[in-house]
């Protein structure tokens, strides 16, 4: 791989974890690929989102809509004030990362006389809740008082969930058929006593899973079995209300298509993309696209209804984004806001990558985010 090098605080910071990880392993001989995953992402203080590095935007790994422009946040605000007007006027966003979507999401709501109430963001991450808290008291202060910070999920709810780019980075199994048998990806200590992959004989509901979902002789692919259970919690506690999850991914039959035989596991660091989780852990990002049948799923068998699914560029367009385009603006902006524009709907770029589902309950009204190329058939 041609990585850029981290720096020897980067490093040192990586082997910490490593170190924790190592430990692990020898007291329990064996880490599923899930429980790694799991670490290297959001182990207290070190993990990728848990630890206090730079992970968004141009100085980070990976650029999200909400960074792109201001486009993303009001075209969904729109959306989100029909809900709200449909349900309670109350928000939550779950992993609200730098906190750029909610300020957005919060000055467009102000601008459309739809506040909500209560906008509580629920964030594990120390540090991330940190920087959301100083940007919201930075740009909306007269706001911030009805903003709060969760630590887990409520009890029960009334109004709408919002999670952009949270399925995908759930932990994952990984899982292959080895001449029809299925194996599960872990780590074991080699015999220099470094952590390395190792495949096992998969549980019999692993080995299941995965043949239901049609892996062949050679097949090796994930399964996100966090994401559909966070799914069922939330759809537990929603009373009236909605779940409305935006993320890269796709229904179940392109997801195991069979000619995807090496699954959707991706790394990321410093805007370069790389296969090998193992590569620094703490430092780039792990992720896995989303298998957005079993999403909605997860929500139908804990009493939600399917709203709407459909591409990113199709429901920002029917929210109306063109409608915010600022045509007065001098060339340059115009350049610049359109260029965004494009990222954000064309289908060679984040247009039809990214996916944006809606569960819903005790909301029967269609949805102006699916009023047009709604593809729930496909799932």
């Amino acid at each position: 791989m041609s990585l850029p090098q981290p720096d020897s605080d980067a490093v040192e910071h990586s082997q910490r974890l490593l170190g924790q990880i190592r430990d692990e392993i020898a007291r329990t001989g064996w880490m599923p690929f899930s429980r790694y995953m799991e670490c290297a992402l959001y182990a207290p203080g070190l993990g990728y989102y848990s630890g206090a590095l730079q992970k968004f935007g141009r100085d980070g790994d990976f650029v999200t809509a909400p960074e792109l422009t201001p486009l993303f946040g009001r075209s969904l605000a729109r959306q989100l004030a029909e809900l709200m007007a449909l349900s309670a006027p109350h928000l939550i966003e779950a992993g609200a990362g730098s906190g750029r979507l909610a300020a957005d999401l919060l000055a467009e709501l102000d601008r459309l006389g739809a506040v909500p109430q209560s906008y509580r963001i629920l964030e594990l991450s120390a540090d991330l809740r940190a920087r959301q808290q100083a940007l919201i008291a930075a740009e909306l202060p007269h706001l911030s008082a009805r903003v709060s910070w969760l630590d887990s999920l409520p009890d029960a709810f009334d109004g709408v969930v919002i999670g952009n780019e949270v399925l995908d980075a759930m932990p994952v199994e990984r899982l292959h058929n080895a001449a029809g048998r299925i194996e599960q990806a872990g780590l074991a200590l080699d015999p220099s006593g470094q952590p390395a992959l190792d495949w096992r004989p998969a549980p019999a509901a692993l080995a299941d899973a995965a043949h239901a979902l049609g892996f062949t002789d050679g097949y090796d692919s994930e399964i996100n079995f966090a994401a559909r259970a966070w799914v069922a919690e939330w759809a537990q506690r929603i009373g009236r209300g909605a779940l409305l999850l935006i993320d890269y991914g796709f229904p179940q039959a392109e997801y195991y298509h069979p000619d995807r035989r090496s699954g959707t596991l991706m790394c990321h660091y410093r805007h370069h993309a790389h296969t090998d989780p193992l590569w620094m852990p703490g430092l780039n990002d792990l992720t896995a696209h989303v298998d957005f049948t079993a999403i909605a799923q997860a929500a139908f068998d804990a009493g939600m209804s399917l709203a709407g699914y459909t591409s990113q560029a199709n429901f920002l367009l029917n929210c109306g984004v063109l409608e915010l385009l600022d045509r007065d603006a001098d060339a340059l902006s115009r350049a610049k806001q359109n260029a965004a524009l494009n990222q954000l709907t064309s289908p060679a770029e984040m247009g039809e990558l990214f996916k944006v589902i809606c569960m819903t309950r005790d909301i029967d009204a269609p949805l102006t985010g699916f009023l047009r190329g709604d593809r729930s058939h496909t799932l």
